[in-house]
Formats: structure tokens, C-alpha cells, sequence
């Protein structure tokens, strides 16, 4: 029973893990500051120049958007998501989101990242 419960928990902080591991590699790359800690104590997970990104695996494309609207908000920058996506099973949370970008015009950028094992 213990070890379930030592799984249970443990799932979490690996799927956490992981998105921080994306969120560090991407905002590296394109010179950005990750965790950026705003007045109202929320985090950009990768604040540029020009955008303030939120970083999530592609399930979560919707909170994607709003995150990335508030950072905007924040910052004064454009807003923008990376999505971290498995292969084609993830293709629909990709297609969601850029539906909900056009229909509403929303001014984010959008960038994708294949997830590794």
C-alpha cells in the first residue's frame, strides 16, 4: 500500500519535472528569463523581449491561453504559448487551440516542442 501511494505522489513532480525541463531548454534558446516572478505573484514561465510565454503540455491548451493573456496583461508584452506535444495523438489540442486563436483573433504566438521519453 505504501509503495501505490508513494507512486501516486510521485507521478506529479515527474510530469513537473518535465514541463520545467522544456520551459528551461526553450526560454535558453531564445534568450529568455524563466520564472519570472510578476507584482501579483504569478510566473512567466519564459519572459522575452518581446513576449511573455506560458509553457504546458498540449492537454492543457486552454489554461495555455489565459495564462498567457494575463502575463501579457502584466508585462506589457505579446502574449505567447509552447505547447509540448506527443506526436500526432495531440494534433486535436493543437488544432483547438489555434481555433480559439482565430476565431477571437487573439494575438498569440504559438510554438511547439515534441516531448521525449
Amino acid at each position: 500500500m505504501k509503495r501505490i501511494l508513494f507512486i501516486i505522489f510521485l507521478i506529479p513532480l515527474i510530469v513537473n519535472a518535465s514541463e520545467r525541463d522544456y520551459q528551461e531548454r526553450f526560454c535558453a534558446s531564445i534568450g529568455g528569463q524563466a520564472e519570472f516572478v510578476l507584482p501579483d505573484r504569478t510566473r512567466v514561465d519564459c519572459l522575452t523581449e518581446h513576449h511573455a510565454i506560458e509553457v504546458d503540455f498540449a492537454r492543457k491548451w486552454a489554461e495555455a491561453i489565459g495564462q498567457s493573456l494575463h502575463y501579457a496583461k502584466m508585462t506589457g508584452k505579446a502574449p505567447g504559448v509552447l505547447l509540448i506535444v506527443d506526436g500526432e495523438r495531440d494534433q486535436k489540442y493543437i488544432d483547438r487551440l489555434y481555433g480559439a486563436i482565430n476565431r477571437w483573433h487573439l494575438p498569440i504566438q504559438v510554438w511547439t516542442v515534441e516531448k521525449t521519453e
